[in-house]
């Protein structure tokens, strides 16, 4: 088996994870009897925790000079609290372990977007022929854990997760480390990195686009509700988001060349006002279904776009700290500011408004990234 169909094997399952640990913590909590508001808060606290490890983590690989090593850690520690996590029915005890699961597991993301850039730089392939695997393994497992689940009962979705689990450390063990810079990691230069003018307007055009994107992922489900779409369509919806994301990782290397990744953001962050205007002007739910379509163009274009830039601005020895600092503004900082505000807008003003106050938001972000194309990649 060559390097990169470890890496793309690696993907599908590890993504398959998070497909597991995402989709279906709500779902498990409310069959133990968590309320609803318990739920928010305990997802509440595990991303404010994530902010935290996830740097920490990345400090961590850079300054050891690994990421395989630290990545086999955390996988193996994730994995033996995901199955008590799914195997707990009180709430003390289900909060500590999703504590754990976002110190353990969420900073595996990075790690792993990290290990599959310079891997595939390294083997001179391109990193969306190795991450579509990633969301592939995302949609189908999505899909058939609901039909296992149903079909089994909420109590094998920990073994469910411990076979994928343990079949994605097998295969990370096989995975050469890649390469450490030989320049030695010192916080000088990672400090004058992160306040230089074109790092801090990259940061906040990836938080700023972040925030409608992660709402979207958030409020998708209930929006479809007031539209009076089922909880089927709202699957259905996820499915043609991954399943168009599948093919634009595919031909995310075609596209976004060496040097044309801030205007491919710039597209993406205009097309991401165009979705979620659309989006906030439908009247069926199957219109709804039909604009996440926009998916692949929009999340895949701006996030590889944004991984390109990042890899070509940060100090070579402090890669994987610059890819995490990117994980946790757009899935992390994101994630907490578009659920509080989103909540309240939504419970206000209803699913309508809020979708148009994302797109809003997304052209914001459009005109911050023309500042951003004419800024050199270094001061």
């Amino acid at each position: 088996m060559t390097v990169t169909t470890r890496l793309k094997s690696f993907n599908f399952l590890f993504f398959s994870m998070f497909a597991l640990f995402i989709s279906f913590l709500p779902v498990y909590a409310d069959g133990i009897g968590i309320s609803g508001t318990h739920i928010g808060i305990v997802l509440a606290m595990g991303s404010l925790i994530s902010i935290v490890f996830q740097p920490l983590w990345g400090m961590v690989s850079d300054r050891t000079r690994t990421i395989r090593k630290v990545l086999l850690l955390l996988l193996a520690c994730s994995i033996v609290t995901g199955v008590l996590m799914f195997n707990t029915s009180a709430l003390w005890s289900f909060a500590l372990l999703v504590a754990l699961m976002n110190v353990f597991y969420l900073p595996t993301d990075p790690l792993v977007e990290s290990l599959n850039f310079q891997t595939t730089q390294r083997e001179n392939v391109s990193y969306g022929s190795v991450r579509m695997f990633g969301a592939m393994g995302y949609a189908v497992t999505s899909l058939l854990a609901g039909y296992g689940l149903q079909q089994w009962g909420m109590g094998s979705l920990a073994w469910i997760y411990a076979g994928v689990g343990v079949t994605a450390l097998i295969i990370a063990v096989t995975i050469a480390d890649v390469q450490a810079s030989a320049k030695p990691a010192l916080f000088r230069n990672l400090k004058r990195f992160f306040t230089q003018s074109h790092a801090l307007s990259f940061f906040l055009l990836v938080l700023i686009v972040a925030i409608p994107h992660k709402m979207n992922d958030t409020f998708i489900g209930l929006y479809m509700d007031q539209l009076g779409g089922s909880v089927r369509l709202t699957g259905l919806s996820w499915f043609v988001m991954t399943l168009t994301e599948t093919v634009f990782f595919a031909l995310s290397a075609r596209l976004i060349k060496p040097g044309k990744e801030r205007l491919f953001m710039t597209l993406a962050a205009g097309l991401y006002a165009v979705r979620f205007l659309l989006s906030g002007l439908v009247n069926h739910p199957y219109e709804l279904v039909a604009v996440q379509v926009l998916q692949g163009v929009t999340f895949v274009l701006f996030y590889v776009g944004a991984m390109q830039y990042l890899y070509a601005i940060v100090p070579e020895e402090w890669k994987s700290t610059g890819q995490t600092m990117l994980t946790v503004l757009f899935f992390g900082v994101s994630g907490i500011v578009g659920s509080s505000i989103g909540g309240w807008i939504i419970e206000a003003w209803g699913g309508g408004a809020l979708y148009e106050g994302m797109a809003a938001v997304a052209a914001v972000g459009f005109l911050l990234s023309f500042v951003l194309l004419k800024k050199p990649k270094t001061d």
